[in-house]
């Protein structure tokens, strides 16, 4: 199948079209908040960590959007001994939308990137430890863990970055905690690429990249090239910024030219549909940005 018969034009159609343009209207928004907010003076790579808490931010708030349009899905990832699923579910989504606005505004956004990081610490301890447990020898059983750790180290170094100058020394920690949380899963995520570049690239997840994406394995050994020494450096703090934006910039490159065909060619809102996909790679990708901008 080549890309020209690939893409058809169903998202024009149904819930999909609806998500899409919740996400396009907070991904415009964004943008102009932030150009707005952003220094007349400041240097490309200044700017671009500047837009990375678009690219993280909305890539939330879809996630947000989804736990309302998929409830009863979502509603099972609650673990089962939590009573209230479908209100746990819901609040979720609230809270990740407003999230994102508190933080495209910056209206308590440290609060509120501080609460996303605490968030993703809980997801990682109540459902994907003991998903683990259960499953220790499933590598995305490891994946998922850590792709939450790396959100979790952006919203930590984000908390850091937006904290009032008083109090930005003794938070110092959190920038230090969230580059290590992002460097040891971009680590392990570049591996991964090598491993098996057969599933699509940038974070390890169990979709495969489809044929008709011209040197589909190509693209994850592009991703492991860059994420692999991108990494070390961040963990090590050894040009930790640029390495951080090095690996911000590949995974919108991913987004570009990988997810995005196939989310034309297979428009979905499912979970783990092309949709995820997108948003999944470019939170991570934004999570970067964050911890570049935290490193001093």
């Amino acid at each position: 199948m080549d890309i020209a018969s690939a893409v058809r034009p169903a998202w024009l159609t149904g819930s999909s079209l609806w998500l899409n343009l919740g996400a396009l209207g907070l991904f415009v928004f964004g943008i102009v908040v932030v150009t707005k907010k952003t220094a007349p003076h400041s240097t490309g790579a200044d700017r671009l960590i500047r837009l990375g808490r678009v690219f993280y931010t909305v890539s939330l708030a879809f996630f947000g959007m989804q736990h309302f349009a998929l409830i009863e899905i979502v509603r099972q990832a609650v673990p089962e001994w939590m009573p209230g699923r479908t209100f746990w579910a819901y609040f979720v989504g609230a809270a990740l939308i407003a999230a994102c606005l508190s933080i495209l505004t910056e209206i308590k956004g440290d609060i509120a990137a501080l609460l996303l990081g605490v968030m993703f610490i809980l997801f990682v301890l109540m459902i994907f430890v003991p998903n683990l447990v259960e499953n220790p020898h499933d590598r995305f059983a490891i994946s998922n863990p850590l792709r939450d750790l790396s959100l979790c180290g952006g919203a930590l170094c984000l908390a850091w970055t937006m904290s009032p100058p008083g109090r930005q020394e003794r938070m110092r920690w959190l920038a230090v905690v969230g580059r290590s949380f992002f460097a040891v899963a971009i680590l392990y995520f570049g591996v991964e690429q090598f491993l098996h570049p057969e599933f699509a690239p940038g974070v390890p997840l169990e979709l495969q990249t489809p044929a008709w994406i011209p040197g589909h394995v190509a693209w994850a050994w592009f991703a492991g090239i860059v994420l692999v020494p991108a990494g070390l450096c961040i963990l090590i703090n050894k040009g930790a910024r640029w390495a951080a934006i090095a690996v911000g910039i590949a995974y919108l490159v991913l987004v570009a030219f990988v997810y995005m065909p196939m989310e034309f060619a297979h428009p979905s809102i499912e979970i783990s549909g092309e949709l995820d996909y997108v948003a999944d790679t470019l939170a991570v990708g934004g999570a970067a940005f964050l911890v570049a901008g935290a490193v001093k």
